[in-house]
């Protein structure tokens, strides 16, 4: 096994300080869920994966807040420090390509199948952006700022369209209140969600940025995550421990609650789902990754995933390869067993941040490099590339060939 290489402590970029990142995105630690059996923690029966931290760059003067995969070769980045950054991948390093500047600090990002990247902000807007990735060293083009001019114009005209945010604060309903904490689409990427600080989510058409539903008091804290399956059940994660599940019934305008899903015991930081739906995994400050199986919008918890000594801050998945990073500033990557039923195991405990992990992205890659290639042949194994954002500014590139089954 190669051994992980890292960034010695004297290089480490002094980012600046951004007060609202603790605000709802819990990072303490609470205790394990011992009601919930664990699904990790036996010795997985595969060769161990050939991994190693390829690359490390210095993306952004404040912690990266979100990841995103553009295409194959394309990374986007995001941070407070209100940029956006293309990165062109090229095995071991990252070249900036593109980048804008915001005018309020980035939460998240997200690309949809256009193309079209849309991020969120701290100013309770989202932003959508083009890009032509063919050209390097250009300026990503700001399409449009949601809600947009004509839809506040619309909803401050009647009076109907207020509604109550805080005590003594109303607002439009298609504006949210606090920061936009996550974004997801609709498979066909027809409809954009947003999540927010504010306790609601709302939904936007993407062909025209107008926003179609509000759906308000969605939880009783801050929503700090959101997904939305195949088949349109969209899962919100709050501060609030709480999981709930959601779909607009066929002849409905509207979303209505279908479920409420009570395992985790404090703040839900992240979620993520399998890629056919019937899996959804929750990261929380309880240190454990609940699994959740069953698919349509009818979730059971399996089990748990456990070994990160601190809160769960974020999730990717692909294919039977899942990622989890953590305050503890380690990625653990874990893979499905199936043939022993619910249980994964642990392939690989990353390490080499300075900080807790904010945000990943994982790639499924055909080779890394001809040598790798012929490994992979030797071995197997299917290739992936995770990239890790964290609270030290970094951005790293990890490479990872995982033993197939059979």
């Amino acid at each position: 096994m190669v051994t992980l290489t890292s960034i010695p402590a004297d290089h480490t970029l002094q980012c600046q300080s951004d007060n609202s990142l603790s605000k709802s995105t819990s990072f303490s630690s609470k205790p394990s869920l011992p009601s919930l059996p664990s699904l990790g923690s036996h010795a997985s029966t595969s060769p161990l994966p050939f991994y190693h931290c390829a690359a490390t760059i210095k993306g952004h003067s404040s912690y990266v807040s979100g990841l995103a995969i553009y295409d194959l070769k394309t990374l986007i980045s995001c941070s407070p420090d209100q940029s956006i950054k293309l990165w062109r991948t090229n095995h071991n390093e990252l070249s900036n390509i593109a980048s804008a500047v915001s005018k309020s600090p980035i939460k998240s990002v997200l690309v949809s199948k256009d193309q079209t990247i849309f991020t969120s902000h701290q100013d309770g807007k989202v932003r959508a952006w083009r890009a032509n990735p063919k050209e390097r060293n250009h300026k990503l083009l700001l399409l449009a700022i949601l809600p947009t001019v004509k839809d506040r114009f619309f909803s401050i005209l009647c009076p109907k369209k207020y509604v109550q945010v805080r005590r003594h604060k109303r607002c439009t309903w298609v504006n949210h209140a606090d920061a936009v904490s996550a974004l997801a689409l609709s498979h066909d990427s027809k409809l954009l969600y947003s999540a927010s600080w504010d306790r609601t989510f709302k939904v936007w058409r993407t062909c025209n940025f107008k926003c179609v539903e509000s759906i308000s008091r969605a939880h009783e804290d801050a929503v700090n995550a959101i997904v939305v399956s195949k088949d349109g059940f969209v899962y919100t994660g709050s501060a609030d421990t709480n999981i709930k599940t959601w779909r607009r019934l066929p002849g409905e305008k509207n979303h209505s609650l279908v479920s409420m899903m009570e395992r985790h015991k404090s703040a839900v930081n992240a979620l993520v789902l399998s890629e056919d739906g019937s899996v959804l995994y929750s990261g929380a400050c309880d240190r454990s990754v609940v699994v959740w199986e069953g698919g349509g919008g009818q979730m059971v918890a399996v089990g748990a995933l456990r070994g990160h000594k601190k809160a769960i801050l974020c999730l990717a998945v692909n294919k039977d390869v899942v990622c989890s990073g953590s305050a503890d500033k380690t990625i653990r990557v874990w893979k499905q067993e199936p043939e022993r039923g619910y249980c994964y195991a642990c392939l690989a405990v990353l390490e080499g941040h300075a900080g807790a992990i904010k945000n990943l992205a994982i790639s499924f890659w055909d080779c890394f490099s001809d040598a790798e290639c012929e490994l992979r042949d030797e071995r197997n194994a299917d290739a992936y590339f995770v990239y890790s954002g964290g609270i030290d500014c970094d951005i790293k590139v990890w490479k990872i060939l995982v033993h197939k089954e059979g």
